[in-house]
């Protein structure tokens, strides 16, 4: 049965209980051993989809397909998403905005869009900021939504090549505005993402407090993207052991779509910020993936500012293996931890808001 029954806080001593943090202390859970179907599909991957990543990432760093063109194609992924639906019982609804569009998915058991006074995910996909989008993560978000037992907005942000991560950010902004002037409690609202959407979700709230914004109640990142400087990646072994991304193609949308002159502003990175005043973060990683540096130091962030948070290290998975959850038990207990922290952080938070109220 797949679980994580080991928790270690480092440097040392007992892992911090839910949402108190112990001030310099990294706490991790590490999961049980992978399921034989999670260790097959990485088997398979690994012998497929990375060597076909690696030639799509050769041709996107070569003329003539350099930069744009090669974006472009990328784009095109969400398309041949379209087919995937999510689970049966699942409603949607479409939000335009000016640069953007975004949608709205809840379960016909769940509080819809409208009814404000209950919790709301807000969802940002990953895909290398170069694909994904409403297709590709539609079952996926709702998946988690459901989970949860709340509604779910799946945001579409510009990607390259037509919006830079300046104007992801922007639209992440904007998609939170929304929903608090709906009459959204910050409290009530979850930032969530995965790869690209997992740093975004980082960049978001990081935003957010220096607009003096109302910050929302959590974040969750699987796998997030958060440093865009390929240096340590390329460094780390787990570059030889991902079954999907190396970090040659992580670094494609890094240095040739948003670097300035070869140049990356380190303040796109969510890892080179303060996290002081952060809401409370669960971060979900493979212990073979190439992105594990990135929750790592998003981790060791959290521990030096005192934000709680939880960094569970899973075994032997793919990336981002929790949008697999149909045909893995690995993926569905993964997805349950994250519906579970939501629900104890969101219960926190409405405690400590009818706390407030007596007390006025």
């Amino acid at each position: 049965m797949t679980g994580l029954p080991e928790t270690v806080g480092l440097p040392g001593g007992p892992a911090a209980l839910p949402f108190q943090a112990v001030p310099g202390q990294v706490d991790i859970e590490f999961a049980s051993r992978a399921s034989v179907r999670l260790r097959l599909a990485n088997a398979v991957l690994r012998r497929i989809l990375r060597p076909a990543l690696h030639a799509v990432c050769v041709l996107g760093e070569s003329a003539p397909l350099r930069g744009d063109r090669a974006f472009r194609i990328a784009n095109k992924v969400d398309v041949l998403a379209a087919p995937l639906r999510p689970a049966r019982g699942t409603r949607r609804e479409m939000v335009r905005f000016a640069d953007f569009r975004a949608e709205w998915l809840w379960h016909r058991d769940d509080p819809g869009p409208d009814e404000t006074e209950h919790g709301v995910i807000l969802y940002f996909h990953g895909g290398g900021f170069v694909a994904g989008g409403l297709h590709s993560h539609r079952r996926h978000a709702a998946r988690i939504g459901h989970t949860a037992g709340l509604p779910v907005l799946n945001v579409d942000y510009r990607q390259l090549p037509i919006g830079h991560i300046t104007d992801s950010v922007d639209d992440a902004l904007t998609a939170y505005r929304y929903l608090l002037e709906r009459g959204r409690a910050a409290e009530s609202i979850v930032f969530a993402g995965d790869s690209a959407g997992g740093g975004l979700a980082f960049m978001a709230v990081l935003a957010a407090r220096a607009r003096e914004l109302a910050l929302p109640a959590a974040v969750v990142a699987m796998a997030p993207f958060a440093d865009l400087d390929p240096a340590v990646r390329n460094a780390h072994p787990n570059d030889r052991s991902d079954s999907m991304l190396s970090a040659r193609a992580l670094s494609i949308p890094a240095m040739i779509g948003f670097a300035r002159d070869g140049v990356l502003d380190p303040a796109w990175s969510p890892v080179n910020h303060d996290f002081t005043g952060l809401p409370p973060v669960l971060l979900q990683v493979s212990d073979i993936e190439v992105l594990l540096p990135d929750s790592e130091e998003l981790a060791r962030r959290c521990a030096e500012a005192g934000v709680p948070h939880t960094l569970q290290i899973w075994n032997n998975a793919i990336h981002v293996f929790q949008a697999g959850a149909d045909l893995l038990p690995d993926a569905r207990a993964a997805v349950a931890e994250i519906g579970s922290f939501i629900r104890r952080v969101l219960a926190a938070r409405a405690a400590e808001h009818a706390d407030r109220t007596t007390a006025a």
